[in-house]
């Protein structure tokens, strides 16, 4: 049988995220091997998307009556990080639909110049009330425009 290979996804270098958000590894972050474990990477994804949306008054974890819900997510690891690493994730946005944002996060050692592993990240809003999809709300579709720039492509 004949392996298949899909192309390798381009290292991305910072230009290609708006936004950066400091992240710090854990001491329970590494895995045996002696480097952060592949999935702590969507932990820090997550953790980069909503912070910014908290500090950009854009979500109340408790009250918010719209809230975004991951759908999907994927990374593309290029260099190990470990504990204590200091790290950046940056942020920018991919997609923007009607009721859904994909994100491309990467994740830097704090000042690197190319990322350690990059991926995608989609939301869905929803009613908070009910978890149906609703549109955007205009404050937080004018926050994602700002984040709207050439991103890295998406990794498959």
């Amino acid at each position: 049988m004949e392996e298949t290979r899909l192309p390798r996804q381009p290292r991305p270098a910072r230009a290609a995220y708006a936004v950066f958000r400091p992240i710090q590894t854990r001491w329970m972050d590494n895995d045996v091997y002696g480097h952060v474990n592949n999935v702590v990477y969507y932990s820090y994804f997550d953790t980069a998307v909503n912070g910014w949306y908290v500090d950009a008054g854009l979500l109340d974890v408790a009250t918010s009556p719209v809230v975004g819900l991951v759908v999907e997510t994927s990374c593309a690891y290029f260099e190990s990080v470990a504990f204590p690493d200091a790290l950046e994730a940056g942020i920018a946005v991919a997609r923007l639909g009607s009721s859904s944002v994909t994100y491309s996060v990467g994740i830097f050692k704090a000042g690197a110049p190319e990322a350690a592993a990059a991926g995608r990240f989609t939301h869905v809003f929803v009613s908070r009330e009910n978890s149906r999809p609703v549109p955007i709300p205009e404050d937080t579709r004018a926050a994602l425009e700002r984040l709207a720039r050439a991103a890295p492509p998406p990794p498959p």
